[in-house]
């Protein structure tokens, strides 16, 4: 009778839409601290330093995000996994070397000579070791019981194989000294590797990056941001091959890939002054605050004669092409995502005579995202091939929507100047302009005129763009108030001979609605109540936001501000509980619970979150919301 009780006061007071304590932003799910330790690690795969027990934490389960914007998940063969993967992932820094551990539970460990017929890792560390790399490229870290050359059935107890920047091909080939000082780990099998005649508990990986050759440094007063991503590789029920059991997955954080830079990345920060000793971990903030002009709406005709663009509140910065020195400007991991691409024209790569230069403006009205664009151009052109485009590539991701690899859905909004020198919006600007959901324009700026030919000196043109954030599933008041946005500029410009005529683009974070890495942009503003939030629930501590609802397979998305330990219980509405699950202890930060509806059946249910001191200590929070289930 209290759990009914309970209920109905729960059911009660979201159906009055009581007033919920506001918070400022949202934890972001793309950053985790590797903390400082002064002992000795000694790695053989037990974790068991002192240190580790200090470390920051971050837990992957396949089918449940890890985390906006690029984390997801992929089945990659059989059947749903009756034993789904749980990997839990520390990070610690001594000298200027990466420590990760990752405790994996797992029944069936094993791998093969077919991909994705394996466990293990699939890891990426950008490479910073050339400063004229723009952007900083992907290094693929790979340790996985893949041997692509071997015969199956592989033996049991066989390691894990390195792969990639660090190894020598093929999979299990003698590693040289340099090879393992640069990179080494050791995994211990609690059970068998490759070999399901038992049954397994799970493995323990330790692992070392040597950041040295890789072009950073945390040993400095400042610390350093490591560009990281993790893919976790699952096979079940091969060793031998069962059928109705078999299942092959793989579960990412941020970026699926080792050698391409997809999605997003984590960011690592580690600092010497943030050891296992100093107390909680320092807030990383976004990578900026997009301001909030209210009533700044200025006419979309493409000139930034409105007063709004030259008030010196927008959010301002230039893109340029071939200016290392602008790209240390942006924010974050900025220099390091900045970039540019000079495609060929013509068979060749002409001289770039008149580099692309553009100032770009933003902020936010209500709901919609300002854009201005001051482009300083000499030639000005019209040209049908998308290498040879004057114009910009505006790339956001959806709020809500997934996609195919259950990531955030990244779309590309894009201009160019006409021949008439109007605007010509292309791939989904075309379609939110048609829906009348956004607007764009194009000022060419007095003595430019439109042509293919460089025959005359232009003087460049402005742009404007007006996109409603509602069209890509933001409620009205902007709900967590969280973008991901990116910014490409075209220049191309033709000249007599031909052959000297030549199409760049130069970017500001990511090239494409796909590519890493967008920046985590906080919207000025608090986010806001329950009922403007779409099933959002704040209470002092934390904030739970429901996903997918209504749905077939509802779930929620919670932040945390520090580590506790979460049980996720689900009421019916009578107030039955038709679910009851520990999730273990969970990290400071965004984590995503999914709900297969299974058996349940249509219609509202309540949820609940227990959050308590790790450990067994006190209850902190309890906070609750309601979900609809569809059939």
């Amino acid at each position: 009778m209290l759990r009914k009780t309970a209920i109905a006061a729960v059911a009660t007071a979201l159906a009055i839409g009581t007033a919920i304590p506001a918070a400022a932003q949202f934890a972001r799910d793309d950053v985790i601290w590797a903390r400082n330790y002064s002992g000795t690690i000694t790695l053989d795969g037990n974790l068991n330093e002192a240190g580790w027990a200090n470390a920051e934490t971050k837990t992957i389960r396949w089918a449940e995000n890890a985390g906006i914007p690029g984390s997801g998940w992929k089945g990659e063969g059989g059947v749903f996994p009756s034993d789904p993967s749980e990997v839990t992932l520390k990070f610690l820094v001594k000298g200027n070397q990466l420590y990760m551990g990752a405790e994996v539970t797992d029944a069936s460990v094993g791998g093969s000579s077919s991909f994705n017929r394996f466990d293990g890792f699939l890891m990426s560390l950008k490479d910073h070791s050339d400063p004229a790399s723009a952007p900083k490229p992907p290094a693929e870290y790979f340790y996985a019981w893949w041997y692509a050359e071997d015969q199956d059935p592989l033996p049991a107890g066989q390691d894990p194989a390195f792969i990639g920047r660090w190894a020598t091909w093929p999979p299990g080939t003698p590693r040289s000294p340099e090879q393992i000082d640069a990179w080494d780990a050791v995994t211990v099998v609690h059970g068998v590797s490759n070999d399901d005649s038992g049954v397994d508990t799970g493995y323990t990986v330790e692992m070392r990056f040597d950041l040295t050759p890789m072009g950073y440094d945390v040993t400095q007063s400042g610390g350093d941001i490591l560009e990281w991503n993790l893919s976790h590789y699952d096979c079940d029920y091969f060793w031998p091959l069962a059928p109705t059991l078999f299942s092959s997955t793989r579960t990412w954080w941020q970026g699926p890939w080792g050698n391409a830079a997809v999605y997003n990345e984590v960011r690592i920060h580690a600092r010497p002054d943030v050891t296992t000793n100093s107390g909680p971990v320092p807030t990383i903030d976004p990578s900026f605050v997009m301001p909030v002009i209210d009533g700044g709406a200025p006419t979309i005709d493409g000139n930034l004669n409105d007063a709004v663009w030259s008030g010196g509140s927008t959010y301002d910065f230039d893109i340029r092409w071939d200016d290392a020195a602008l790209r240390e400007t942006y924010p974050e991991v900025g220099p390091a995502r900045g970039g540019q691409y000079q495609p060929p024209v013509y068979g060749g790569e002409a001289f770039v005579f008149d580099p692309g230069d553009a100032t770009v403006k933003s902020f936010v009205d209500g709901h919609t995202l300002y854009l201005g664009f001051d482009v300083r151009d000499q030639v000005v052109q019209y040209h049908p091939s998308f290498d040879r485009w004057d114009g910009f590539l505006i790339s956001i991701n959806d709020r809500v929507e997934l996609g195919n690899d259950n990531e955030l859905r990244g779309y590309r909004l894009s201009f160019q100047v006409g021949p008439d020198g109007a605007a010509l919006p292309q791939d989904y600007l075309n379609t939110l302009v048609g829906e009348g959901k956004a607007s764009v324009a194009i000022h060419l700026n007095a003595g430019t005129t439109v042509d293919t030919l460089g025959t005359q000196a232009d003087n460049g043109y402005q742009a404007e763009v007006a996109i409603d954030l509602t069209a890509l599933n933001y409620p009205e008041n902007l709900g967590d108030r969280i973008l991901f946005l990116g910014i490409n500029m075209f220049d191309g410009d033709s000249f007599l001979p031909v052959t000297d005529s030549y199409g760049t683009r130069t970017w500001w974070f990511r090239e494409y609605e796909n590519t890493c890495c967008p920046p985590w942009i906080h919207i000025e503003g608090d986010v806001t109540d329950v009922e403007d939030m779409t099933n959002s629930v704040f209470d002092d501590y934390a904030v739970v936001t429901s996903i997918s609802n209504p749905s077939s397979r509802p779930g929620i998305r919670y932040s945390l501000p520090e580590s506790n330990d979460v049980r996720f219980q689900l009421f019916d509405a009578q107030g039955r509980m038709v679910l009851d699950r520990a999730l273990g202890t969970m990290s400071a930060g965004s984590h995503d619970v999914s709900i297969a509806a299974g058996d349940l059946g249509q219609g509202m249910y309540f949820y609940r979150l227990e959050l308590t001191q790790p450990g067994g200590g006190a209850v902190r929070s309890t906070p609750y919301g309601k979900l609809t289930v569809l059939r």
